[in-house]
C-alpha cells in the first residue's frame, strides 16, 4: 500500500479521477489517500513521522524542510505553474491597503507552511523583510477564519480559489495577490518508502501523469472543477487555464537554485544550506 496526502483542493482533482477510474488499481497498486487541510506544513511532518509514504507539497516548503532535515526526497513536479495567493483581511479589519501587510501580524497554518513562507517572499520582493513575532500558527483555513475575525490576527495568505467563496460571503476581505516565483506543487516520498517502495513510486508516478495529461485535455474539465470543488464556472475557468500539470519527473535545478537563493535572501534558509540530495536520483 501507498500512503498518499494532499490538501483537499482542486489541484488534486487528476490523482481523485484516477482513484476513482481504477487507474492505480489497474497498475496494481494499492492507494491510500489522507486528506490534510492544514497545508505543506502538516504534510511535512506526516512524512516525518511516517505517516504517509507520499505527499504533494508546496514547492519552498518541501525544499526547506528536507534542507532542515526530513528524511524524504522530491520524486517529481506535480504542479509547474506558480500559484496565486490571495492576501486577506478580517471583515471588521483596520487594514485596507497592500501597503500595510508587512507591519501586521499574519495567520499560519504552521511554521514552515506555504502561508509563512509566501507572505516573508513577498515581503522581500518589495525590499522589507519579517520578524518571526509577527508569525502566529493557527492550523488551517478555519482557525485563520476565527483569529482574523477576533482581532488576534491581521493577514492570511491562501491560495485564491480556495479562500473565494470566504470573499463571496463576506467572511474575508482580499486586499491582494501574491504569484509565487516559481512552480507551485512537487510530489516528495519518504527516504524509507524510495528504500522499500521504489517500483511502486515509479508505477505511481507513470498512473499520475498519465491521469494529468488527461485532464488537460478534458473538455469538461472546467465544469467538473466548478461542481466538484463548488467553485464559480468562472473563477474554474481562469483557474484552469492559469495551471499546467506535470508530465514527467524531470526537476529543474535552475529552479531548485532559485528557491534555496530567495529562502537565503529571506532568512528562512541558513547562508550553508546546500541542494544536494533533495531530489531522488534513481540507481
Amino acid at each position: 500500500m501507498l500512503r498518499i496526502g494532499g490538501v483537499p483542493e482542486h489541484f488534486n482533482l487528476p490523482i481523485h479521477l484516477a482513484m476513482e477510474r481504477g487507474d492505480f488499481a489497474q497498475a496494481n497498486l494499492d492507494i491510500e489517500w489522507s486528506n490534510f487541510p492544514g497545508g505543506t506544513g502538516a504534510m511535512n511532518a506526516a512524512l516525518r513521522n511516517n505517516e504517509c509514504d507520499i505527499c504533494i507539497l508546496l514547492t519552498e516548503g518541501i525544499i526547506i524542510d528536507i534542507i532542515n532535515g526530513n528524511p524524504s526526497k522530491i520524486i517529481s513536479p506535480y504542479v509547474i505553474s506558480p500559484l496565486i495567493w490571495g492576501v486577506h483581511t478580517g471583515q471588521d479589519s483596520d487594514v485596507h491597503s497592500y501597503d500595510q501587510v508587512f507591519e501586521k501580524n499574519i495567520a499560519i497554518s504552521r511554521f514552515g507552511s506555504g502561508s509563512h513562507l509566501m507572505p516573508t517572499v513577498d515581503a522581500l520582493s518589495k525590499g522589507k523583510k519579517m520578524s518571526a513575532e509577527q508569525f502566529i500558527p493557527v492550523q488551517d483555513i478555519n482557525g485563520a477564519l476565527e483569529s482574523l475575525n477576533s482581532g488576534d490576527t491581521d493577514i492570511f495568505y491562501w491560495e485564491k480559489y480556495t479562500t473565494k467563496p470566504y470573499v463571496s460571503q463576506g467572511y474575508l476581505r482580499r486586499i491582494g495577490e501574491f504569484i509565487s516565483p516559481w512552480p507551485c506543487f512537487m510530489i516528495a516520498a519518504s527516504d524509507k518508502a524510495i528504500a522499500e517502495k521504489a517500483t511502486e513510486l515509479d508505477i505511481f508516478l507513470k498512473v499520475v501523469h498519465e491521469s494529468c495529461k488527461d485532464f488537460m485535455k478534458r473538455k469538461d474539465a472546467i465544469e467538473l472543477t466548478s461542481d466538484r470543488y463548488n467553485i464559480p464556472l468562472e473563477d474554474a475557468q481562469y483557474w484552469y487555464h492559469a495551471t499546467e500539470w506535470a508530465t514527467d519527473s524531470w526537476v529543474s535545478n535552475k529552479m531548485l537554485d532559485s528557491v534555496l537563493f530567495t529562502l537565503k535572501e529571506a532568512g528562512i534558509a541558513e547562508e550553508t544550506a546546500a541542494i544536494n540530495q533533495v531530489v531522488w536520483v534513481r540507481s
